[in-house]
């Protein structure tokens, strides 16, 4: 019984820890990513960075375009779940654990997706724009950069922004 009280606990700090530095785990839909991928329209070879990956379900649907994808991801226990979860697309997908706002440890990337907050929007948004691996194009699901006019949109609320 001990045991199970320690595993919630472990669980609850896991889970709970990453709100100091991001978003709350929640996963996006088959729909939202498909969207994603369509507006962020990289070629077969190029590379994603999902910043807070998850599940892996947005690096698992850009490794099946042909792309290559990054992901970095603070909680423990997700970045166990998506290094299974992306095991079969190894060779293009590579899961990091880590910050996610440590951009000295992103890799040169063609696109970048986020499910953040908005109160961190401004902050990724300044990162990005002092980033010197440019151009590189930002889909948001959900929240859109303050001050910053998307290139495109969908109705369900997915933001393409691209920095020069």
């Amino acid at each position: 019984m001990e045991w199970l009280l320690l595993a919630v606990i472990i669980v609850i700090l896991c889970f709970g820890f990453v709100l100091l530095f991001g978003a709350p785990y929640v996963p996006t839909l088959s729909n939202q990513a498909k969207i994603a991928m369509d507006l962020i329209d990289l070629k077969p070879g190029q590379t994603l960075l999902e910043l807070g990956c998850g599940d892996g379900k947005i690096l698992i649907a850009a490794a099946q375009r042909g792309w290559n994808a990054v992901g970095i991801e603070l909680n423990p226990i997700l970045v166990a779940v998506c290094w299974l979860r992306t095991w079969r697309y190894r060779k293009q997908v590579r899961v990091v654990w880590g910050n996610l706002w440590q951009s000295e440890k992103w890799p040169k990337t063609d696109g970048i997706f986020v499910f953040i907050l908005q109160k961190h929007m401004s902050k990724l948004d300044n990162i990005i724009t002092q980033w010197p691996r440019k151009p590189v194009k930002l889909v948001s699901f959900a929240f859109t950069v303050p001050h910053k006019k998307p290139l495109r949109s969908d109705r369900r609320g997915v933001y393409l922004y691209e920095y020069k």
